[in-house]
């Protein structure tokens, strides 16, 4: 990697496309304008050598499929129940689309400056060196706790969906040990079993939901056993939308109903970073990461969009089912209509596959914690101990570090204890947000600085048309969702839940404002913004392109 002083001039601006890959042009994204640090200018904390000793090991085909189902998890599988019960098939699909909205928002702009910088660290790094090293050291943090805490959510999810099969809740600490290892022992093996591993897992995820929507479909058309061709009788009766909180005025009531919706409809999305975080760890980077951030339009469409509105006209909002307290697939709101349409046996393969898909996404939390910690490490923001690696790239210290997180999971045995977890694992959920926050108000000082330093962002690799409004757009709409996270709490205070609800968000500014007296950092002016040193030009980390010639090879390549 390219980390020496460059002077102004020194590299070419232009055929920064995929065509330079192929024809081999030395090319550094910055162009001939941009300003480099002075080689003795600390605040920028990079160093004069090559700080990223992980190793390129994610082929293609692991960060496609990384990127379409990589943290797929209960959240859509058992989740849209929830949102389906709470706000109605209506409301349910309004708040998964707008979500949809911001999530998209989020990852258009984490993946154009991935593609100009794929480095370790990613966003905090991006936050630090083109916002304030403050709000860096105040986003990585926030993020490395909400990925930490959310991996025993996982392993416990994993473990209580085995009761669909064993409902002695005593062997459940021997369950969520066995899971537990062989979490831990796939991110301690390294980044190619962990890529290997997650193809193999999101080939099951996608199965899965393509099967649910596809077997969703047939029964709403009649081809259950019962014959009962639904159609969209359950937005006539019970209705399009539920009311929440408010039952005198129904338009108030179903309007609460859709903001409630929306913590959950984000816990779905959440996670959808996790290709940019592993740019660092992927051959090719820029046309890997341009290509998988390209099809998450229709990851979003189809799996999330069309899935929930196959949901919703599966049963209705006030199914008995629904209400219930279930943890297993039968939460599930397909298995619900299996079982309303009197199909048998098919809700023990779904539970299986939502197995799959919590112990996938606990594998993946556990890999982003881990690599965000090392990237802080990088950069002094935290102990340089996790920035240690072994010589085949692994940060051994972080992962070993990011494991003890995993052994909260046994805090779910003990009912005392539960209430500790659950107050811990609610304090992730504005984390989400802040982090969607946060990337995208980076990305607009990220645009400003390009825009003064004269460099054209239409000659990278990726970038979006609709820059700088999805930044905007996103913005606005995580700051709005962090505020009204807690508002139901409002109709019956609870200092508890409110504090749970809010806590976050001083916690946040705590990091930001601490670190930045402690540091004295400044925010960037446009025109002090580094984007050459400690950015690798293409020809650094973009392999030659080599067009497929055999029928499966063309077909592998529209795959993956």
């Amino acid at each position: 990697m390219s980390s020496y002083p460059v002077e102004k001039g020194h590299s070419s601006g232009e055929n920064l496309d995929s065509a330079s890959l192929e024809k081999g042009t030395s090319t550094h994204p910055a162009g001939t304008n941009a300003y480099i640090t002075p080689a003795d200018d600390d605040r920028y904390q990079f160093d004069a050598h090559d700080l990223d000793k992980v190793q390129r090991r994610l082929k293609q085909r692991h960060v496609q499929m990384i990127a379409i189902a990589g943290t797929i998890g209960t959240g859509l599988f058992l989740g849209s129940g929830k949102a389906l019960e709470r706000a109605g098939p209506l409301g349910a699909l309004m708040a998964y689309a707008f979500i949809g909205s911001v999530a998209y928002s989020s990852l258009c702009s984490v993946g154009e400056m991935t593609c100009f910088a794929p480095i370790s660290g990613t966003f905090p790094h991006f936050a630090a060196r083109w916002v304030d090293p403050a709000f860096g050291f105040a986003v990585g943090w926030n993020y490395f706790y909400t990925q930490a805490i959310t991996v025993p959510v996982e392993i416990t999810a994993a473990g209580i969906l085995i009761g669909f099969w064993d409902s002695n809740t005593k062997r459940l600490p021997a369950y969520i040990t066995i899971i537990l290892i062989f979490m831990c022992m796939i991110n301690l093996f390294g980044v190619r079993y962990f890529g290997e591993s997650e193809f193999f897992f999101s080939i099951v995820k996608l199965c899965l939901i393509t099967g649910l929507i596809l077997f969703g479909l047939i029964i709403d058309l009649g081809g259950g056993p019962d014959h009962d061709r639904i159609g969209f009788r359950y937005w006539k009766n019970p209705g399009a939308m539920n009311e929440y909180l408010v039952t005198s005025n129904k338009n108030t009531g179903r309007f609460l109903a859709l903001l409630g919706v929306l913590v959950q409809a984000a816990f779905s999305f959440q996670g959808m970073e996790l290709v940019a975080i592993a740019a660092s760890e992927t051959e090719s980077p820029r046309r890997n990461i341009s290509k998988a951030v390209r099809r998450v339009f229709y990851r979003i469409c189809i799996f999330y969009i069309l899935g929930i509105l196959i949901t919703g006209m599966l049963i209705p909002y006030n199914d008995p089912n629904l209400l219930s307290d279930a943890t297993t697939a039968a939460e599930s709101p397909y298995v619900i209509a299996m079982t309303r349409a009197g199909v048998k046996g098919l809700p023990h393969l779904v539970n299986a596959c939502v197995f799959t898909s919590a112990f996938s996404a606990g594998n993946s939390y556990l890999f982003t914690s881990s690599r965000i910690l090392y990237g802080l490490a990088l950069r002094k923001q935290a102990p340089l101990i996790f920035a240690r690696c072994t010589k085949k790239g692994l940060p051994i210290y972080a992962v070993l570090f990011c494991s003890l997180f995993s052994v909260l999971a046994y805090m779910n045995v003990s009912s005392g204890a539960t209430t500790v977890f659950n107050w811990l694992v609610n304090l992730t959920t504005v984390g989400g947000f802040f982090t969607w926050m946060a990337i995208n108000l980076t990305y607009l000082r990220f645009y400003a600085g390009l825009k003064r330093q004269g460099i054209d962002r239409t000659k990278f690799i990726y970038f979006s048309s609709l820059q700088p409004y999805l930044s905007i757009w996103g913005v606005f709409w995580t700051s709005f969702c962090i505020l009204i996270n807690g508002f139901n709490v409002f109709w019956s205070f609870n200092a508890s839940d409110f504090f749970t609800c809010y806590i976050n968000i001083p916690i946040f500014f705590g990091l930001y404002f601490g670190y930045k007296i402690w540091k004295k950092t400044k925010i960037w002016k446009p025109e002090e913004m580094d984007f050459v040193r400690g950015i690798p030009t293409i020809e650094e980390t973009e392999a030659p392109f080599v067009p497929p010639v055999t029928f499966w090879e063309k077909v592998a390549e529209k795959l993956f």
